[in-house]
C-alpha cells in the first residue's frame, strides 16, 4: 500500500463515527464536560458537618447551602438554558463556564457563610452548562444515531452525579474542603478553554427576543403532551432515586453498619455502575423501543426497592439495589430525552429546560419526602415509598396511547 493511500486511510473517519455522525473524541469530551459541570451541585453534600463547624452554624443552617445550590440550578434551567436556542451555543457555554469558575473560586475562598451561600447560588445557576451540552450533542447527531450519542453524553453526566460525593469526601479528607471547590474552579477553567477550541459553531435556532423565548417555553409545554408526560415519568423516578440516596447514608452510618462519611462516599461508587446502561438505552430508543423499555424501567425500579427493603441488613443487597435503581432511572431518563428532543428540533434547549426542571422538582420533593418518611417509619417505610413512586408512573404509563398523534409524530412510541 502506498504512502498516499496510508495517509488517506488515516484521515478517513472510523465506521462507528460515520454511523453516529459525530467524532468519538467529541462525544467523549461532551460526556466528560457534562459530568464535571453537574458535579458542582453535589460536592457540598458530604461536607455539611465540616462546613457547619468552620462557619459556626447549625447543621440545619448548613443544609441551606444545598437548598440554595439547587435553587440556583432551577433558576439556571428556567432562565439560562433557553438561551441555548437564542444565542450561539459555543459563546454561551464559554461565558457560563467563566462565571462558574469565578463562583467556585469565591466558594473555596469564602470567609463567611453568607459569602459561601451567594457563591453557591451563582455556581449552581451557571452549572446548567451540562443541560446545554446534551441538546448540543443531540443537534450534532443524525436522526438514526441521536439516541446513542445522547446516551453516551448522558452516561458522563450521570457518572458525574454519582461520583461527585465520593470525590468530595476523599479530597476533603486528604486536603481540606477548600481544595474541593478550588480544584473544581481550575477544572472549569480548563474545560472552558477545551470546549471553546473543540466545539463547532452552532447558530441560534430562533431570533425571538429573550422574553419571548421564555414565554415560548411555556407554550411548548402546553403544545406537547409528550413533554409533560415524560417529565412526570422522570419526576417520579428521580424522586425515588433521591429518596434512596438521601436516606441510605442514615442506614450506613447507623448502628447496623457504622460507616464513616468517607465510607458512605465509597459506597456511592457502586451507583456509578448504573451509568453503563445509558448507551444501551440510547440504542433501544433508536430502535423504536421507547415505550416498552420505559414500562420495564418502572417495574425494575420497584423491584429494586423491594430488594433494598428485604435486604436492608446486608450491605451487598443494598449495593445491588443501588445499582439496579440507578440503571432503571438512567434508562428512563435517556428514553425520555430521546422523545423530547424529537418534538421540535428548533427548540431543543427550551424543551430540555422544561423537561429537566420538571424532573429536578420531583427529585427535590423525593429527597424531602424520603427524609420525613425515613425518620417517621424507618428504612422499611422508605422502601415502600420508593417502590410506590415508579408503580404510580407505571399506572400513568398504562394510559399512554400506543400510537403518537399527528402533533407528536417522530417521537417513536413516545
Amino acid at each position: 500500500m502506498s504512502a498516499s493511500t496510508d495517509a488517506q486511510s488515516s484521515r478517513r473517519p472510523k465506521a462507528a463515527e460515520v454511523s453516529q455522525g459525530v467524532p468519538g473524541w467529541l462525544v467523549a469530551l461532551l460526556a466528560v464536560a457534562s459530568g464535571m459541570t453537574v458535579a458542582n451541585l453535589y460536592y457540598a453534600q458530604p461536607l455539611l458537618s465540616t462546613l457547619s463547624g468552620v462557619f459556626h452554624t447549625s447543621t440545619a443552617t448548613a443544609g441551606a447551602l444545598i437548598t440554595l445550590t439547587q435553587v440556583g440550578y432551577v433558576i439556571g434551567m428556567l432562565f439560562l438554558v433557553p438561551l441555548g436556542d437564542r444565542l450561539e451555543k459555543r459563546n454561551l457555554i464559554t461565558v457560563l463556564l467563566a462565571v462558574t469558575t469565578l463562583a467556585l473560586l469565591a466558594t473555596g475562598l469564602a470567609t463567611s457563610f453568607p459569602m459561601l451561600l451567594i457563591a453557591s447560588l451563582v455556581s449552581g445557576a451557571t452549572s446548567v452548562v451540562a443541560q446545554i451540552l446534551v441538546p448540543f450533542a443531540a443537534g450534532l447527531a443524525p436522526d438514526h444515531a441521536r439516541g446513542r450519542v445522547v446516551g453516551r453524553v448522558m452516561s458522563g453526566l450521570l457518572t458525574g452525579i454519582l461520583l461527585s460525593r465520593t470525590l468530595s469526601s476523599l479530597v476533603s479528607d486528604l486536603a481540606g474542603w477548600r481544595v474541593v471547590f478550588l480544584g473544581s474552579a481550575a477544572l472549569m477553567a480548563v474545560l472552558a478553554v477545551a470546549l471553546r477550541a473543540a466545539l463547532p459553531q452552532h447558530a441560534p435556532t430562533t431570533t425571538l427576543p429573550y422574553h419571548q423565548v421564555l414565554r415560548s417555553t411555556l407554550r411548548l409545554v402546553r403544545a406537547h403532551p409528550a413533554l409533560v408526560r415524560r417529565g412526570l415519568y422522570q419526576a417520579a423516578m428521580f424522586a425515588a432515586f433521591s429518596a434512596f440516596w438521601t436516606t441510605v447514608s442514615f442506614v450506613l452510618t447507623g448502628p447496623r453498619f457504622h460507616y464513616s462519611s468517607v465510607g458512605v462516599g465509597v459506597f456511592a461508587l457502586v451507583g456509578a455502575a448504573g451509568a453503563a446502561v445509558a448507551p444501551f438505552a440510547g440504542h433501544w430508543a433508536d430502535r423504536g423501543l421507547v415505550r416498552p423499555m420505559t414500562g420495564i424501567a418502572f417495574v425494575v425500579a420497584a423491584l429494586a426497592f423491594a430488594l433494598a427493603g428485604f435486604g436492608g441488613h446486608s450491605v451487598i443487597a443494598l449495593a445491588l439495589a443501588a445499582i439496579v435503581i440507578d440503571v432503571a432511572v438512567q434508562a428512563s431518563l435517556i428514553l425520555g430525552q430521546h422523545t423530547v428532543y424529537q418534538l421540535d428540533p428548533a427548540a431543543r434547549a427550551r424543551l430540555n429546560s422544561a423537561f429537566i426542571a420538571m424532573f429536578f422538582a420531583g427529585g427535590a420533593a423525593g429527597s424531602q419526602l424520603g427524609s420525613v418518611v425515613y425518620h417517621a417509619g424507618g428504612w422499611s417505610a422508605l422502601t415502600v415509598l420508593g417502590a410506590t413512586l415508579p408503580l404510580l408512573a407505571l399506572l400513568y404509563w398504562s394510559t399512554e396511547r400506543r400510537r403518537p398523534s399527528t402533533a407528536e409524530q417522530g417521537t417513536a412510541n413516545a
